[in-house]
């Protein structure tokens, strides 16, 4: 008997790997599940909300370091709806100057007559943390979005300054094939340091990416302005061509979450946000 194998390297033994795949329909006049896959520390909780279909993403591996890979996918099936959020902010841990950065990668589909939402929880990087983060959109032509992407610098509360990070943050968005939004944030070094550039952050400690795209998306500009107008970070946005843009800067996760809370009250109608962005 052949009893050779092929060792496995500490650092591979090491690393969390996740995948996960939710696929919502409509029945009727409500939105279901059609379709879940789970692999590795990415799993799924579907909360019973009222109207929209709504799914819980978890990261069972406590958080991410250097060489995790963590990829989930969400299509959203012709006149269904739905939202899809976190359990929690997502933590960022050091990695070693070796290791290759964390990839995510997050695809959402959203067919024709579809809604769907990204509102994930923030994304927390400790000093020296490597991260490769990508957050591919498709649309159908009339389908309607809305999503966000947010970074937080360290823990203000505990005093944490991010002296060391390796960061790629990506958003693109097609309609009907085309690329309208393509958005790139990369960061190499004393993130601490280039922060308080003016044209970066002017000091500020976290930052949020807001993409809404709807055939009315623009005509809820004025609205949202004026619900930033009184925000406690510094927010602006535009719109242009059935897409409405977004960037927050605050001082501490706090803030940008209230601004950020603001925001979603505009542009989802009123409708409640998910119960774990109140716990």
């Amino acid at each position: 008997m052949n009893t050779t194998s092929a060792a496995a390297s500490p650092s591979d033994l090491q690393r969390a790997r996740g995948g996960l795949h939710v696929a919502v329909k409509r029945r009727g006049a409500a939105s279901v599940l059609a379709d879940l896959r789970q692999d590795g520390c990415l799993k799924a909780r579907f909360p019973h909300a009222p109207g929209w279909f709504e799914a819980v993403t978890l990261n069972s591996s406590g958080g991410v370091a250097g060489g995790d890979r963590l990829d989930a996918d969400f299509a959203v099936g012709t006149g269904a709806a739905a939202t899809f959020s976190s359990q929690a902010a997502e933590r960022f841990y050091r990695a070693l100057a070796a290791d290759p950065p964390a990839l995510v990668r997050t695809r959402i589909a959203v067919a024709e007559g579809a809604a769907a939402e990204w509102l994930p929880q923030e994304a927390i990087l400790f000093d020296h943390a490597a991260l490769d983060r990508r957050l591919e959109i498709e649309l159908a032509a009339d389908s309607w979005f809305l999503g966000l992407e947010t970074l937080v610098f360290g823990r203000a509360a505990m005093g944490e300054q991010v002296r060391g990070l390796r960061l790629a943050d990506t958003i693109r968005v097609r309609r009907d094939g085309r690329l309208i939004l393509h958005d790139q944030i990369r960061l190499a070094g004393d993130a601490a340091a280039l922060l308080q550039g003016r044209a970066l952050a002017a000091g500020g400690a976290a930052v949020a990416t807001l993409v809404h795209v709807a055939p009315d998306a623009e005509a809820r500009l004025a609205a949202l302005r004026d619900a930033w107008a009184a925000a406690p970070a510094e927010a602006a946005c535009s719109a242009w061509n059935g897409m409405l843009v977004g960037r927050v800067v605050a001082g501490d996760a706090a803030a940008l979450r209230a601004t950020l809370l603001a925001a979603l009250c505009v542009l989802r109608g009123g409708r409640a946000v998910p119960r774990v962005w109140l716990i």
